[in-house]
C-alpha cells in the first residue's frame, strides 16, 4: 500500500454498548484490519480502517461484510444492520452521523434488544410441483388441446395453460404459507414475507425471534421440515441482525 494512499473508515453496523470494547480482528481485502467503535451515548458504530474507495459487492467482500456482523453478534446483543459498502473519510463524520442517527437507535434498540432474525426459504422439488400441475383435470384438457398444432395456432392456448399453471402455483404458496409460515409467526417477535425468487420458490419469509426462543423456534422447523420433506427443499438461515426489520438510510457524502 503507497504511502499517499486516502483511508476512510468503513461501517459494519450499530450496537448499544456503554464500553470501549475490544472485537477483534477481520480480513479485509487480504489484510487483517481491526474493529473498532466510535460512540455517541449508549450507542456506537462498529468500524474498520481501510482504503477510502468504491467497495464492490461481489461474493468475497458481502462475506466479509457479514462475517464481521457475525463476530459483533457473538458479542452483543442489539446489533442494528447497516448495509455494504459505506466508506466515510473519517472517524468524525461518523460520529456526526451517528449523532444524526441517534434518535432512531434509541427507538430501535429495545425493539431489537436480544433478537435475531431467522431466514426461511421453501422451494418446491420439480417433480412434485409437476406432478401438482399435470394431475390437475383441467389442464389436462387444455394441454391435450393443443397437442400436433403448431406454436402459431395454439398461442393463445399456450397462454391459458400458463396461467392456469400459475394458478396452481399460487394456491400452493398460499398453502405453505398457511402450514409453514402462519406457526413459525406464532413463535417471532415479528414476520415478513418477501417476494419469492425463481419459479419454484413457494415461501421468501424473515422472522424476528428473541434469542430465548431460538432453539424452539429451530425445533419447528426442523419438525415441519419432517412433514414437508418429500414435497419442498427448506433453505433456512441465520442468525442476522434484523435486516428485514431495520429501515435506517444512511447519508454518504461524495469522496
Amino acid at each position: 500500500m503507497s504511502q499517499e494512499e486516502q483511508m476512510g473508515i468503513y461501517i459494519f453496523c450499530g450496537i448499544q454498548t456503554e464500553t470501549d470494547e475490544k472485537l477483534g480482528e477481520i480480513e479485509f481485502e487480504g489484510e487483517q484490519r481491526e474493529l473498532f467503535i466510535i460512540r455517541y451515548k449508549d450507542a456506537a458504530i462498529v468500524a474498520a480502517e481501510v482504503p477510502m474507495k468504491i467497495y464492490h459487492p461481489n461474493k468475497e467482500n458481502l462475506m466479509m461484510h457479514q462475517g464481521a456482523v457475525s463476530l459483533v453478534m457473538k458479542q452483543n446483543s442489539t446489533v442494528i444492520p447497516v448495509s455494504f459498502g459505506n466508506v466515510f473519510h473519517s472517524k468524525e463524520d461518523v460520529r456526526v452521523l451517528l449523532e444524526n442517527l441517534y434518535p432512531q437507535f434509541e427507538k430501535l434498540f429495545p425493539e431489537i434488544k436480544g433478537k435475531v432474525e431467522l431466514g426461511l426459504k421453501v422451494v418446491g422439488k420439480k417433480e412434485w410441483l409437476e406432478s401438482q400441475v399435470s394431475e390437475n383435470s383441467k389442464i389436462n384438457k387444455m394441454a391435450q388441446a393443443i397437442k400436433g398444432k403448431s406454436e402459431e395456432a395454439s398461442y393463445y392456448e399456450r397462454v391459458q395453460l400458463g396461467g392456469a399453471a400459475q394458478k396452481i402455483i399460487a394456491s400452493l404458496q398460499d398453502e405453505i404459507k398457511q402450514e409453514v409460515f402462519s406457526p413459525l409467526k406464532e413463535l417471532a417477535e415479528a414476520s415478513k414475507v418477501n417476494d419469492p425468487i425463481g419459479e419454484r420458490m413457494l415461501l421468501n419469509a424473515a422472522f424476528l425471534v428473541d434469542q430465548d426462543k431460538e432453539d424452539e423456534f429451530d425445533q419447528k422447523v426442523n419438525d415441519l421440515h419432517e412433514k414437508w420433506k418429500d414435497k419442498v427443499e427448506f433453505s433456512y438461515s441465520g442468525p442476522w441482525p434484523a435486516y428485514n426489520f431495520v429501515n435506517i438510510r444512511l447519508k454518504v457524502e461524495e469522496a
